[in-house]
């Protein structure tokens, strides 16, 4: 039949246990085991066929399981302790929460959290890699810690795609139909008391969105979807997948989640206080708030100091390509009356986000976001560095060293990850409250007190569970290419419990390099098929489905997975989500990790495995160049990079390879009279003290809340007050100085060369000229590091002390600089923009060096 429309209808469910729907509508569910078994015993059969969905599972349950749950005393036990632990965190005590205990001046000033994903559940497949995975697991900390919080993004119809590979090991993308109905997600309401509908200008037409409403712990995400009346077809298919189409699909979308979700938010009757753009695909946000603000009354320069003194900005991408960029033309046709509204130019709206490499201008939205937000950050520490070379060309002649972009390291969200096992081990050994105290290094301590005995038989159990899911994921998908009788025995017999088994599961980008292993086949095979030690490789992961290049890669390791040499001991699980990654980073004993440095931000399944008890075994790059520490796990190649990537791979594979053969695989097959491998677990425990705590989610957003949340709160309620009079004050001051700038003279006296015994100091003074800037609009620093060769860093900065203007009209400076260590050390003189207001010395970009 031809449908019209599509209802879910829910059987009726007895009192005793009726809490059961308004527990399905809360993902809480997602992170809590015991939640989610309340509904798998109820029929684990139907569990696994309804993708672990309790909203579709309750459409289908039989009412006769029903009813005998609600009179079995062992089963309402478990539904009692439940719902009382769901109620006590759904509604703390006062002072419970961590941030009402740190903040309790604060009161509940919201956060609003934009991201294009997120990955929540395997049951809401609206994610497609780590920047949604991080999204999904950056909501569930915040409501663990009570912040008040909100999401904005999308709920796409048909999410991200199911992959299939064929018997040739071609990836086959296939998009399923997420019926809302079936979804925990409900219509979100208005102060009016209507469902919200927003809309936003596209070209020739207007375009409606749709606001749902998804509970997650104590925080709400609002996510919109645009297949809704009265929109054309083509538009209702706008937020249908996610990263998929053309460029106008994406700036379309991207217009949507900025533009569209700030007016989500007015229409919800919420008034965030800060704001944090994840990744550049929602920058188009604070366009929207500066808008708002011209209508207002502000000018737009003023209105953008505003906008930024609340605002935050991670970057994730840390190469140019990556980052979403468009031609101007484009840009015309899409905001063609848009800057109108903003009080500017055509000319002064293309410069807000102007990007140039060599080949023409672009319309940048990572530049947009770092021009229009206050605060800026990487996600790990070499990331900040990478970071700051790359968009150091909007600060010209700051250092690279200076760049105002921080950063913060990746952790993931501990309750979502720890194995069940795992998790009962460290409650009989840590503490039952142990999950409280994540975060906290002095907990590990007792690590050293689980005896490696326990620790080995908890793993054992992991790594037969997932040997037992391979094994049935295998046999489902050959049976579906048609396999005979011959093969699909041989899949329920693939995988040896006692082998050394190396886990490689992330999305299949080209700069991830899966076949890194297979460099050298023939040193490969000598290592997987040694019968005394041998080695087995799980591979799984998704490429785009336009990046032709990484599904050749899924290609090749499916062919080495089918071939004689390494049947049995490589092996590619089609569709990797975040039921797999469960399996995968609890259940392996070695995480693979072999990106091109520094092309990998951050990365968060090796931060899932250590806490899981794996050591890693990777590149120096993202959190790893943080978390190696020499005895946790192992490094591939060195600490460096290289212009050449054939190079680079070559050295990077024969670490690789010798590291396993001397290293790895000895440590691993070394076991005691017990039988027990106590070095490798060694390892283990270190993996686990080392890295549970410091790439911790909750590490991650208290850092988020103290270094920038809080800060961005008091900031704009200071540059609100009197009617934006800071903001104001400040861009006609910038304004100013800018003009100024140019016309300012700077020199200096000091000793230029020679040599100082430790203790004595140079006199060091200088004179600064400029016509319409006064001595407080500008500071004047020496600054001074180690010498190498012809570069120095800056690594001491001393402002100088203002004496007196001089009969010339100079202003006068003077410092006694004392070098506190000795060595070979270089210093200079510098003059910056000075402004109480300034978020930081370098905001202007403007510099002055003698």
């Amino acid at each position: 039949m031809k449908v019209f429309g599509r209802v879910t209808v829910f059987p009726i469910m007895p009192a005793r246990i009726s809490r059961l729907y308004e527990l399905a509508y809360n993902l809480w569910w997602s992170w809590h085991p015991e939640a989610r078994a309340l509904y798998r015993k109820l029929d684990p059969g139907l569990w696994e066929e309804a993708g672990h969905n309790p909203v579709r599972f309750l459409s289908e349950v039989q009412p006769p399981l029903l009813e005998q749950a609600a009179n079995d005393a062992v089963y309402l036990a478990h539904y009692d302790s439940v719902l009382r632990d769901f109620d006590h965190y759904m509604h703390p005590v006062a002072g419970e929460t961590w941030f009402a205990r740190t903040y309790p001046e604060m009161g509940n000033p919201v956060i609003a959290y934009f991201s294009a994903e997120f990955g929540l559940h395997e049951a809401l497949p609206i994610y497609s890699g780590g920047l949604g995975i991080l999204s999904g697991d950056h909501c569930k900390e915040a409501s663990d810690l009570g912040l008040p919080f909100v999401g904005v993004g999308f709920l796409y119809p048909q999410g991200y795609f199911r992959q299939t590979v064929t018997r040739e090991g071609a990836q086959e993308a296939y998009y399923d139909k997420l019926h809302f109905s079936e979804a925990p997600a409900l219509a979100a309401i208005g102060p009016d008391g209507n469902e919200v509908m927003v809309q936003v200008e596209l070209p020739g037409r207007r375009i409606y969105a749709r606001v749902w409403k998804l509970q997650v712990g104590r925080i709400t995400l609002y996510l919109m979807d645009t297949d809704v009346a009265p929109n054309a077809p083509h538009d209702r298919e706008l937020s249908a997948r996610l990263y998929g189409g053309d460029r106008e699909m994406r700036i379309s979308q991207e217009i949507v989640l900025g533009i569209g979700g700030v007016r989500a938010l007015r229409a919800l009757g919420i008034t965030p206080a800060a704001w944090h753009i994840n990744e550049g695909h929602a920058a188009f946000l604070n366009l929207e708030r500066c808008r708002e603000l011209v209508v207002s009354g502000l000018s737009f320069n003023e209105a953008r100091e505003v906008v930024a003194a609340n605002s935050l900005f991670t970057t994730h991408t840390p190469v140019p390509a990556g980052n979403d960029t468009f031609s101007y033309d484009l840009v015309d046709r899409y905001f063609g009356s848009y800057w109108s509204q903003l009080g500017i130019s055509r000319e002064q709206f293309m410069e807000v986000a102007r990007e140039d490499h060599g080949w023409g201008p672009t319309y940048g939205m990572t530049v947009l976001a770092l021009n229009l937000t206050g605060y800026h950050n990487g996600v790990s520490a070499l990331h900040g560095e990478v970071s700051r070379r790359m968009w150091q060309f909007l600060w010209p002649g700051v250092d690279a060293d200076e760049v105002p972009i921080d950063s913060i390291t990746n952790g993931v969200h501990t309750p979502s990850w720890i194995a069940p096992e795992i998790d009962a081990l460290f409650r009989r050994y840590l503490g039952e409250d142990w999950q409280d105290h994540v975060d906290e290094p002095a907990l590990w301590k007792a690590i050293t007190e689980i005896p490696d005995e326990a620790l080995w038989q908890v793993h054992l159990e992991r790594k037969n569970t997932l040997i037992e899911y391979a094994r049935r994921h295998l046999s489902e998908h050959h049976l579906r290419l048609g396999e005979g009788a011959f093969q699909m025995a041989e899949f329920e017999r693939m995988l040896n419990p006692d082998a050394l088994t190396i886990g490689f599961a992330r999305r299949f980008a080209t700069y991830k390099r899966a076949t890194l292993i297979f460099r050298d086949v023939e040193r490969l095979k000598r290592i997987v098929n040694n019968p005394e030690r041998p080695v087995q490789i799980i591979f799984a992961g998704k490429a785009h489905p336009a990046d032709g290049p990484g599904k050749a890669l899924i290609e090749q390791v499916y062919h080495f997975s089918r071939s004689d040499a390494f049947r049995g001991k490589v092996i590619f699980l089609e569709n990797y989500d975040i039921n797999m990654a469960r399996y995968l980073v609890s259940g392996t004993d070695l995480w693979l990790n072999n990106p091109i440095r520094p092309h990998e931000a951050s990365g968060t399944s090796g931060q899932k495995a250590a806490l899981n008890g794996q050591p890693n075994f990777s590149v120096l790059d993202g959190w790893w160049a943080e978390g190696f520490n020499g005895k946790n796990g192992w490094a591939i190649g060195e600490d460096r990079e290289y212009h050449d990537a054939n190079a680079q791979d070559e050295a990077d594979s024969l670490s690789l390879y010798q590291t396993l053969e001397e290293l790895i695989i000895p440590t691993f097959y070394e076991q005691g009279a017990d039988s027990v491998p106590h070095r490798w677990i060694a390892l283990m425990k270190e993996a686990i003290r080392t890295c549970a705590p410091t790439f911790s989610m909750k590490r991650m957003v208290k850092e988020y809340t103290t270094r920038f949340y809080v800060p961005e709160i008091q900031q704009g309620l200071r540059i609100e007050q009197n009617r934006y009079e800071q903001a104001r004050v400040l861009a006609s001051w910038k304004e100013q100085v800018r003009k100024a700038w140019a016309g300012l003279e700077l020199y200096a006296e000091g000793r230029r060369e020679g040599q100082l015994s430790l203790g004595e100091s140079i006199d060091m003074r200088a004179w600064a000229r400029a016509d319409n800037l006064r001595p407080e609009d500008f500071t004047i620093e020496v600054v001074y590091g180690e010498a190498k060769d012809d570069q120095a860093t800056i690594q001491h900065t001393l402002p100088m002390e203002f004496i007196k203007r001089e009969l010339d009209g100079s202003f006068r400076y003077e410092l006694r600089l004392r070098p506190p260590a000795s060595g070979s050390i270089a210093y200079g003189v510098r003059a910056l923009p000075n402004h109480p207001a300034l978020a930081n010395k370098h905001e202007m970009g403007l510099i002055r060096w003698v």
